[in-house]
């Protein structure tokens, strides 16, 4: 997953291998820089946070899902995205004892919303489930609370199967597709509300144009004869 032949390659390495030593909260950046045996002025060119850390880590992780993700015919999309989000959980887990330092002290950094919601995205893509629109962000984010529930009940799993990882990830897809479901409906009502409305309103300043214009068959009509 991680090239270290690259000083970038290298600096997330040596993040994961202090996070998995101590907290990931006493961790510094001069430790990462001096593990990953990277000139600290380089890496603030590269990844100059613990947070862009993550996020780089979230990147490659992604990389490596999407290298590994086959889609079989005929399969069920909701089935390819169990696999899909399986096959992350199988990415990270030589990982766990840093991803679970990680996790524990920068689960409240909102800076890394964005780069976790994009990680979805991907997931959702990798199952040929379409992100675009309204629709599409409501996918986005259902499947980013499914994922933040089950990847808890990773964290605890010991079972090298990952058993209760995979219970609690069917439980939770089988739930958020009704849910989904129902919220797609609302989206496609704001879909159309947003392509009617402009619509609507330019038919109105046409008609409000037309009325106002010189030499209207209604004002001439109406204009008093001398």
């Amino acid at each position: 997953m991680l090239d270290q032949s690259t000083p970038k390659g290298r600096i997330l390495a040596a993040a994961l291998a202090l996070a998995a030593a101590k907290d990931w909260a006493q961790v510094s950046l001069l430790d990462i820089a001096q593990e990953a045996k990277v000139p600290l002025g380089e890496m603030r060119g590269l990844l100059a946070s613990k947070a862009a850390i993550i996020a780089e880590l979230l990147r490659a992780v992604d990389r490596e899902v999407l290298s590994r993700t086959e889609r079989v015919a005929g399969q069920e999309k909701r089935d390819l995205l169990f696999d899909v989000l399986m096959t992350r959980f199988d990415v990270l887990s030589p990982h766990k004892a840093a991803i679970k330092s990680m996790a524990k002290s920068a689960g409240a950094d909102l800076s890394l919303a964005v780069p976790l919601l994009a990680s979805q995205h991907w997931m959702l893509e990798a199952a040929g489930i379409d992100t675009s629109g309204p629709g599409g962000g409501l996918r986005v984010a259902g499947l980013a609370g499914v994922y933040a529930s089950v990847f808890r009940t990773w964290l605890e799993d010991e079972d090298p199967g990952h058993a209760r990882t995979m219970a609690a990830l069917d439980r939770r897809l089988r739930r958020g597709e009704r849910t989904l479901s129902q919220l797609d409906a609302v989206a496609a009502g704001v879909e159309r509300l947003a392509t009617a409305v402009p619509q609507f309103l330019r038919a109105l300043a046409e008609a409000g144009r037309k009325a106002r214009a010189p030499g209207d068959a209604t004002a001439a009509a109406e204009e008093p004869k001398s």
